[in-house]
């Protein structure tokens, strides 16, 4: 019963304490209206939410973090050599299609994000089976690379970490 009331107990404090800073204010109606948003949003959006995650290789993890750390940065210098010398660009955009063995929506979810924050990548569509990435990569040489970084780099340890 508690569960069905409160699906997610912090994001309603953090709403209540969220809603009360906006506002600047601890008044009585804020306070009532804060509490009556903190416990909403989480029951209408109980469907949204992803399912829950165990947590698992840490190392895998804190490794993942860096590999995205370190090719967001080269990302960042490529994109601004190829934004401040146009000229010098290396290769032409394209779209990648990524065949993909992942298959956890929460994965899933986390391989969308490092695509969409390393700049010169982003997501742009995947299969309904699942099965089939399309990736917009700024410059590409040879696709064959770009498939097997993201499936070395980000695919593997996400399969090791969440299936």
């Amino acid at each position: 019963m508690m569960k069905r009331l409160f699906p997610a107990p912090l994001l309603s404090v953090a709403l209540f304490v969220l809603w009360l800073l906006l506002n600047h204010s601890v008044s009585k109606g804020h306070i009532v209206l804060g509490a009556i948003l903190g416990l909403m949003i989480p029951v209408l959006t109980r469907g949204l939410r992803p399912l829950p995650v165990r947590v698992r290789h840490p190392w895998t993890i804190l490794k993942l973090f860096l590999t995205v750390v370190a090719d967001t940065s080269a990302s960042n210098f490529q994109v601004v050599r190829f934004l401040l010398l146009p000229k010098m660009r290396k290769h032409q955009a394209a779209f990648v299609h990524v065949p993909l063995e992942l298959q956890d929506p929460n994965g899933l979810a986390v391989l969308a994000m490092i695509t969409c924050i390393t700049p010169g990548t982003a997501w742009a569509e995947i299969s309904r089976d699942r099965s089939v990435l399309l990736m917009h990569v700024l410059e590409v040489d040879d696709p064959q690379t770009i498939v097997e970084h993201v499936k070395t780099k980000y695919e593997r340890p996400l399969m090791e970490i969440f299936e």
